[in-house]
């Protein structure tokens, strides 16, 4: 039931996308949201059953706004196949419109709280304008959720991790003994609906409750598992049974690849032989931010699991062959 310390109505973008859909899951989970997914007319996407949807149109935010009114929160995931800052821009001036009072804006990434990442890669600066607009609009609060990549999207592209698991061979940055925050699918659904789950303020005069306001207008660090590719490669092994004498393993230095792929990325050259992806090369610079864990996570204050790593890999590999994400 309805609480006024507790969300209950929930609006989400992307809702049947790869992420979207857990999160969308995990919401409807705990019986205690209205989840209302913000629809295009022409999409194709399935949405998990329980969920209303609202048809928009992002050509006429009037749309937008109808379709926000009476919701209490907003949770963005917008497809980086998609024009982000245009879209991500009108959903949080709509919702300022329609009195939403809380946004998850379209995080979902590297720690974008960090000013050499956001420097070096110009796509998280939309990150850190979103919250600046959230906050000069004033109508709306935020929760930023930085979950570092997703492991079992990342790791089923050769591009992203570096692993080639049909033909046993890793491109490894520097000595592969980075490590990086990374986040599995489930995790981020479960999360957001833990987040969205809290009391707004501490209820009970339980001063240090966990509650929304605590985190208001913040970025929050949650993940599955701190690992660099050599701990990824080791889970590849105990799943396949294989040893390291089986992988091929070519070493790359990770600010050399970040400058090449980078260069590509700006020409339009994304099929160039030896272009790997730049946003990953750059979260593996030794000391280069891609470690959050140092700043503290949320996790235990909302209760996520720990997960089996090498669970997490069996999916990415099951993925990989599936999809093709191989070389």
């Amino acid at each position: 039931m309805a609480s006024a310390n507790h969300i209950s109505k929930v609006a989400i973008v992307g809702a049947g996308g790869n992420v979207g859909r857990f999160m969308t899951g995990a919401l409807l989970k705990t019986g205690k949201h209205d989840v209302t997914a913000l629809t295009r007319a022409d999409s194709q996407s399935k949405l998990p059953e329980g969920v209303k949807t609202k048809t928009v149109d992002y050509s006429k935010p009037e749309t937008l706004v109808d379709a926000l009114r009476g919701q209490e929160a907003l949770v963005i995931t917008i497809s980086g196949r998609a024009p982000i800052k245009d879209i991500e821009e009108k959903l949080v001036r709509a919702a300022g419109e329609a009195g939403v009072t809380w946004i998850l804006p379209n995080e979902w990434s590297p720690d974008s709280a960090d000013d050499g990442i956001v420097k070096d890669v110009f796509l998280f600066g939309m990150k850190v304008a979103t919250r600046k607009l959230i906050e000069e609009l004033g109508k709306s609060s935020y929760v930023a959720v930085s979950c570092g990549f997703w492991y079992e999207y990342s790791l089923a592209i050769a591009n992203n991790y570096g692993f080639d698991f049909a033909n046993r061979h890793l491109n490894m940055y520097d000595d592969g003994q980075t490590k990086l925050c990374t986040t599995t699918w489930p995790q981020v659904g479960r999360a957001v609906a833990a987040i969205l789950s809290l009391p707004i303020q501490p209820s009970n005069g339980q001063g240090k409750q966990a509650c929304l306001d605590a985190i208001r207008n913040k970025v929050v660090y949650i993940n599955s598992f701190n690992v660099s590719q050599m701990d990824m490669l080791a889970s590849a092994q105990r799943v396949t049974g294989t040893k390291e004498g089986d992988w091929k393993i070519e070493k790359h230095d990770s600010h050399e690849r970040f400058d090449v792929s980078l260069k590509f990325f700006k020409e339009g050259k994304f099929k160039t032989e030896g272009f790997t992806n730049f946003l990953y090369s750059r979260v593996f610079f030794p000391n280069g931010g891609g470690d959050f864990e140092h700043k503290g996570t949320i996790n235990q204050m909302l209760e996520l699991p720990k997960e089996d790593l090498d669970e997490a890999t069996k999916v990415a590999m099951e993925r990989q062959q599936a999809t093709g994400g191989g070389h």
